[in-house]
């Protein structure tokens, strides 16, 4: 195949349970794409057509920054095709997760497994609030092969593929087209053939999708509907599998067994979303990770055994594990006592004695009583009063910043040829306010740390993650480490970010706000510098962060307002905002709600790409790297 009506094709890029990917570039418009053909025995099903057509043009309606977007349904030459965004590299590689794994080896640091399974948590929730057919849209076919990853300056970036296919298409044709693929593949094989033996790679393929599936897809009831709870079970073996590259059949050893320089509670996750029972997984899978994984590691092994409901009640609180007990096992509690084997969801029992327990003799003494009763009610009884513990008060004096008015009117924002989420450019106003002339640095929030006295704030929220930071706790104290005291702080969620400008009276820039000072009163600046930057105007392309005030300033007379550490907002992130924006122009602050807080300015490893006035980024506000500082502003009148 050559072509395949406006789209000449390019390459193969490989063949699933959904049909053969091609990259393809249009003939006019020159940008390359993905053509997922269908299968051509489902092209040819009536009855297949007919739902196909009705349903799969509200697919195209997703509009997720993690969701491989779905342009256009086509037909030509009798095949049905779907047009997509092409998930290829520089050399039109195949960017999926399952080949990511393979390059990075064995091992996943901790911080790039939270990242991908946050990036496909929010692509899921934000699917399973759709309503398809008085059902929730669900994915159904989650796995390796229909995940991309791509490696940025600014960190990994995840995509989902083929969302709502499964379900038009149907659970049995999708496994049909898989056993086709692996039977096809092995016959055309000659060696194979006349060997007799089997293709490992294909047949591993098929075994790896049948594993991703929930209970209720393997062995499905034809009265039992599939909900959006299946993908919570193949998200937790998903999880599984990038932490033990293996997954978890039968009795499998849990996380903090095989990777325990793990921190997170991954234990807890992986077995509340492996539940059997489709009701216990739970719902939402941004609050499972917040919940699950912010809580302490579980240590099944430290219960005392004590009677064998004891062990059942106090696994199922901790776990939630929904393996069933045998009733056989709770005949003779009293002569056996079971075993917990260490990190692993495995009961054993010792070898069962003849020996009956001897009861030691015991006195029992007569129960003694008041000789009135009534007196108690003759008593005069005295009402405490509840006296609130009185929270010390540090007397913490905070270092002030200098800072510069920038005044309101009317601007442009956003970039006509930036990336999506810049587009529209369009005008804004907004009023007049003050903004630090540089980021906060660390010997101004370590006397914060010194008011709070830990590194949470009143919600439970991090403020701060040392080991991500240049300050450290030694007995009991704060220190800087050596030369980085007018470096600007890093390891700062967004919620430290706003309890500090709090602290000192102040508050965070919204989006709109950095923009306009980024751009130093200079109309239609691509850079804070005009229409060119190099490395001896800001801090990028680097290997660490430099002292505040080491470059030279923008018109309005702020320093390092690109590069160095990216700065957090106060807005919510949605890539679509401004379309909303250009509509509500009067001093935007963003979405009512989201997933993820803006951040601006890029950083000391970022590319040049980054420091553009109008380059956006974001991530989860509980989220911290050595990466990510602020800066605060102020209203003026």
């Amino acid at each position: 195949m050559k072509s395949l009506s406006d789209y000449v094709i390019l390459k193969k890029l490989g063949s699933g349970s959904f049909g053969d990917v091609y990259l393809a570039k249009h003939r006019y418009i020159n940008n390359k794409v993905a053509l997922k053909v269908l299968p051509e025995e489902l092209s040819q099903n009536e009855k297949f057509i007919e739902n196909f057509e009705k349903d799969v043009g509200r697919l195209t309606t997703l509009d997720h920054p993690s969701i491989v977007k779905l342009h256009n349904i086509s037909k030509a030459d009798g095949h049905y095709f779907l047009v997509l965004d092409a998930m290829v590299d520089s050399n039109d590689e195949v960017l999926s997760l399952e080949r990511y794994l393979k390059y990075k080896g064995d091992v996943l640091a901790e911080v790039d497994v939270e990242t991908i399974l946050r990036q496909i948590a929010s692509a899921l929730d934000y699917a399973h609030k759709i309503n398809f057919d008085n059902e929730f849209l669900a994915h159904r076919s989650l796995k390796l092969s229909n995940i991309f990853v791509q490696s940025t300056d600014s960190g990994l970036k995840v995509f989902v593929s083929d969302f709502g296919l499964a379900r038009l298409i149907g659970e049995g044709k999708v496994l049909f087209q898989a056993e086709k693929l692996l039977a096809n593949e092995m016959m055309s094989n000659e060696e194979l053939v006349k060997n007799k033996k089997p293709n490992v790679d294909f047949t591993y393929k098929f075994l790896e999708n049948y594993t991703f599936l929930a209970p209720e897809q393997k062995f499905k009831d034809l009265n039992e509907k599939i909900t959006f709870r299946s993908d919570i079970y193949s998200f937790g073996v998903l999880a599984y599998y990038l932490i033990a590259r293996e997954f978890p059949e039968g009795y499998f050893d849990l996380p903090s067994k095989i990777a325990p320089e793990y921190k997170l509670n991954w234990d807890l996750l992986i077995c509340k979303c492996l539940q059997k029972d489709v009701n216990r997984r739970p719902e939402k899978l941004i609050e499972a990770l917040n919940s699950f994984l912010s809580t302490e590691q579980s240590d099944i092994s430290s219960l005392e055994i004590l009677s064998w409901e004891e062990v059942e009640r106090k696994v199922e609180n901790a776990m939630q594990m929904s393996f069933e007990f045998s009733s056989d096992l709770n005949k003779d509690i009293a002569k056996d006592k079971p075993k917990l084997d260490k990190k692993s969801v495995k009961f054993t029992s010792v070898e069962k004695t003849d020996q009956k327990p001897s009861i030691k003799p015991q006195k029992v003494d007569r129960p003694t009583y008041e000789p009135d009763p009534g007196a108690i009610f003759q008593k005069e009884l005295n009402v405490s009063y509840y006296q609130p513990k009185k929270a010390e008060i540090k007397d913490v004096e905070p270092i002030l910043t200098e800072m510069v008015i920038i005044p309101g009117g009317s601007f442009f924002r956003g970039s006509d040829t930036g990336s999506r989420d810049e587009k529209p450019k369009h005008k804004v106003t907004i009023n007049s306010f003050a903004l630090d002339i540089y980021c906060i640095t660390n010997e101004q929030f370590v006397r914060f740390l010194d008011f709070m006295g830990g590194e949470k704030n009143s919600d439970n929220n991090d403020i701060i993650r040392l080991r991500n930071s240049r300050i450290k706790r030694t007995a009991g104290k704060l220190i800087i480490e050596s030369g980085y005291s007018k470096h600007p702080v890093v390891g700062i969620t967004w919620y430290g970010a706003q309890a500090y400008a709090k602290w000192i009276g102040k508050r965070l820039p919204t989006e709109a706000e950095w923009e306009i000072a980024a751009m130093g009163g200079v109309e239609d600046a691509e850079y804070p510098t005009g229409t060119s930057l190099d490395h001896t105007q800001a801090n990028f392309f680097n290997s660490d962060t430099t002292s505040v005030m080491s470059y030279p300033p923008n018109g309005y007379g702020l320093y390092d307002v690109v590069g160095n550490v990216y700065e957090w907002c106060e807005d919510w992130y949605a890539y679509n905002f401004y379309d909303i924006s250009q509509q509500e122009p009067e001093n935007p602050t963003g979405p009512q709600q989201g997933v993820y807080r803006v951040l601006r300015g890029g950083c000391w490893k970022s590319l040049k790409e980054d420091m553009r006035c109008t380059h956006r980024h974001r991530n989860n506000p509980g989220t911290v790297n050595g990466t990510y500082g602020f800066r605060c502003a102020t209203d003026v009148s």
